[in-house]
């Protein structure tokens, strides 16, 4: 059991590294990198220089892009250890599934089922990466590449908090139907936002092309009104959630797991806030887009877990309530 929870624990971290590097790609520009797939330009490790290139390589590799590849090592590269990341989550996954059939198949085989789908999701994943390359990084793929990772993250989640049902404390909730109905909102409000961030990321990389990155400090001006609902829209993000913590603070424990996860979640509110304002008045420097991004996949996350948490009767089977053992969570 123990191997499952610290597998899977792993397992979603690597889930949002994954999600941060795939920020990284579409900030830097570097999703074309790679110009075929699953190999780059034309091998399984790709080049550093061009020299080690043929010299009609554009042709070769370009005949979908119109001949315009240009080759550029760090974009090569940061998409190839994107591929890379993804590669390791396929296996870290597969462990994952393989330690929940041999530790829940006999105790909870809800457990191994999610891991399993876990585990097929993230080979559609891997399909779906290779059609954002073949339709040259269509906005609409690219936005369920991202929607897909997230969905794999709460199974895993899901999957990871059944395990630990018999291991942890979780206290009491006063009124924690009407928290948990405002925690649902806040889940489809957060989401809302992060699909509207995604539309403001196209406008933006629309605006690159049009502007180039010698103008980037004047490419807010050039957005239009999905960036200006985005940004207003924050605001309400920003109040439901403190008002959410407020309702919480009220009616539970100050000590306990619902506590400090909630805690955390007001903690990546600021982070998000700060990296926000990042972008808006420092002209969208490149570290701030993937920690917008990723910042919010984790604030999703947390959110799940404490629905997950308030309703602990319903959702792992009945269970009245949670024993504390010598394990706890790492």
């Amino acid at each position: 059991m123990q191997v499952f929870r610290r597998l899977g624990i792993w397992t979603i971290g690597a889930v949002y590294v994954l999600i941060l590097v795939g920020g990284i790609v579409r900030a830097s520009g570097s999703g074309m990198g790679c110009p075929d797939w699953p190999k780059c330009f034309g091998s399984w490790v790709p080049p550093t220089d061009a020299s080690q290139l043929p010299p009609n390589y554009k042709e070769i590799f370009g005949a979908k892009l119109k001949g315009e590849v240009e080759f550029n090592a760090v974009k090569t590269w940061v998409e190839y250890v994107n591929r890379l990341v993804g590669v390791t989550i396929g296996l870290l996954i597969f462990a994952t599934f393989i330690s929940s059939f041999l530790a829940f198949r006999a105790k909870d085989r809800a457990i191994v089922w999610l891991s399993f789908l876990a585990f097929v999701l993230v080979g559609f994943e891997g399909w779906l990466g290779s059609i954002v390359v073949s339709t040259e990084l269509h906005p609409v793929i690219i936005t369920l590449h991202m929607l897909l990772s997230v969905v794999i993250v709460f199974i895993l989640l899901y999957a990871v908090a059944r395990s630990y049902t018999k291991v942890v404390i979780v206290e009491e909730v006063k009124d924690a139907g009407s928290l948990s109905f405002l925690l649902t909102a806040l889940i489809l409000v957060t989401t809302g936002q992060v699909l509207l961030g995604t539309q403001v990321r196209e406008t933006i990389d629309q605006v690159a092309i049009l502007m180039g990155s010698d103008m980037r400090s004047e490419w807010i001006s050039n957005l239009g009104g999905k960036f200006q609902m985005h940004r207003w829209f924050s605001i309400v993000v920003t109040v439901l959630h403190l008002f959410f913590y407020y309702r919480l603070k009220r009616n539970s424990s100050s000590k306990g797991i619902i506590n400090r996860f909630s805690i955390a979640l007001i903690a990546l509110l600021g982070v998000e806030m700060l990296s926000g304002l990042f972008l808006n008045y420092l002209g969208f420097p490149y570290f701030a887009q993937p920690v917008h991004l990723t910042v919010a996949i984790l604030m999703l996350g947390i959110q799940f877990v404490l629905y997950l948490l308030l309703n602990k009767e319903r959702v792992f089977r009945g269970v009245q309530e949670f024993y504390l053992s010598n394990e706890s969570i790492r």
